[in-house]
C-alpha cells in the first residue's frame, strides 16, 4: 500500500517539532480524516527557510508528507517553497494510494500558510497577494 519512502518519513521522521518564536506558523485540519498538520518555519534576511519543524495528528501519510514537506523546503527561498505543491509531495514520496492524497494536501497547504503567515507579520501584505497568485494551480481551494 505505502512505498518504502512513505514507511521512512512515518517511522523516522524528519524535522518534528516546533520553533520557538518561529516567523511564521501554518496549521490546517480535516475535519473529515482528523488529520491535523502544524509546520513552522524559521525565515533569515535573504528570505530563505533557515529552519522548518512540523507537529502531525494523523495517519502515517500525513506524518510522513509532513516530514518531506520539511526536507523538500529547508534552505529554499520563500518563492521556491511556495511552488511546492501537494501533487509534488506525493510524487517526492514516491506516490500515495488515492485515498491518501488529500494528506500532502495537508502538507503544502500548512506549509503556504505559514509562507502567508510569516509575511503577514512582516507587514508584507503586497507580497501576500503576489504570493497567493503564484501558488500551484493544483492546489485545492477547500475547507482543510
Amino acid at each position: 500500500m505505502y512505498t518504502d519512502l512513505v514507511m521512512d518519513h512515518f517511522t523516522n521522521p524528519r524535522n518534528v517539532g516546533e520553533i520557538e518564536d518561529a516567523d511564521g506558523v501554518g496549521q490546517i485540519g480535516n475535519p473529515v480524516c482528523g488529520d491535523v498538520m502544524r509546520i513552522s518555519i524559521a525565515v533569515d534576511d535573504k528570505d530563505r527557510i533557515a529552519d522548518v519543524k512540523f507537529k502531525t495528528f494523523g495517519c502515517g501519510a500525513a506524518v510522513a508528507t509532513s516530514s518531506m514537506v520539511t526536507e523538500m523546503v529547508m534552505g529554499k527561498s520563500l518563492e521556491e517553497a511556495a511552488d511546492i505543491s501537494n501533487k509534488a509531495v506525493a510524487e517526492a514520496l514516491g506516490g500515495l494510494p488515492p485515498n491518501k492524497m488529500h494528506c500532502s494536501n495537508l502538507a503544502a497547504d500548512a506549509l503556504h500558510l505559514a509562507i502567508q503567515d510569516y509575511l503577514v507579520k512582516n507587514g508584507r501584505e503586497a507580497d501576500v497577494e503576489q504570493f497567493l497568485k503564484a501558488l500551484p494551480k493544483e492546489r485545492e481551494h477547500s475547507s482543510h
